[in-house]
């Protein structure tokens, strides 16, 4: 009996030294009211004092926050610029948690996105549908993205590029790209690639004045002999459709 008393006295006595290492609610409030030099403050001197510390430690906070916003932008560029799509595209997504109002990252995870859609392949033996319904999870991303870019700035031209892109060569809804292609280039005038990507949808949506009056423009800029030659050919392939549907 006596040793079953002891026993139970031992253990009693360990958890209470446990315990008693373990800082409660209070103790923790205490070191934090003590940290910051406010207590209990009643007066208007001392709420007012309060109120400062506690604005500089909220203060501090938000400028750490927002520095790590900033590094997850740079470290989605770096990503970006070594073709690191997967990496760039969690990067992107980490620095909208800290701004979620910034088209420039909205722009950027479209293009992620977009990239990571055409990597999408079945390494798996299941079900084969799998790669395209990632892939075509991709290219939705990608297209809210955009979208959400030019919500926040309707003139950011280079997600009108990006969104008509897009539309014409991944989700085949040319018609969607054709007024974000034109508004492209009413400001950027002389974009040969716009130029080429706004034919085609002109081309598929048989506006064929329209495809041909670009790439006349094309051949007039001549950017490069390859892309004045391109232009030539598709425009020779516009007439021969042009005289098909006569």
């Amino acid at each position: 009996m006596r040793k079953e008393f002891s026993a139970c006295l031992c253990a009693l006595t360990v958890l209470l030294a446990l315990s008693s290492c373990a800082p409660s609610y209070n103790s923790i409030k205490r070191m934090q009211k003590m940290e910051e030099g406010v207590s209990n403050p009643t007066t208007k001197e001392e709420l007012e004092e309060a109120i400062k510390k506690y604005d500089a430690r909220a203060l501090d906070l938000v400028t750490t926050q927002s520095q790590e916003g900033i590094w997850y932008k740079i470290l989605g560029t770096r990503y970006l610029d070594a073709q690191m799509y997967g990496k760039a595209l969690e990067a992107f997504q980490r620095a909208l948690d800290f701004y979620p109002n910034n088209a420039n990252l909205y722009y950027y995870v479209g293009i992620c996105a977009g990239y990571m859609a055409n990597a999408q392949l079945n390494f798996s033996a299941g079900n084969p549908n799998e790669s395209s319904i990632r892939k075509m999870n991709y290219l939705s991303l990608s297209e809210s993205a955009y979208l959400q870019a030019l919500s926040i700035d309707p003139n950011y031209y280079r997600a009108m590029y990006g969104i008509g892109v897009l539309y014409v060569f991944e989700l085949d809804q040319s018609e969607k790209a054709i007024p974000y292609l034109e508004r492209f280039l009413q400001t950027q005038t002389r974009d040969t690639n716009a130029m080429f990507v706004l034919a085609r949808a002109y081309y598929t949506n048989y506006q064929f004045d329209k495809a041909l009056e670009l790439y006349d423009k094309i051949i007039a800029i001549n950017p490069n002999a390859e892309k004045t030659a391109e232009a030539q050919v598709n425009k020779r392939t516009v007439l021969d459709a042009q005289y098909a549907g006569r």
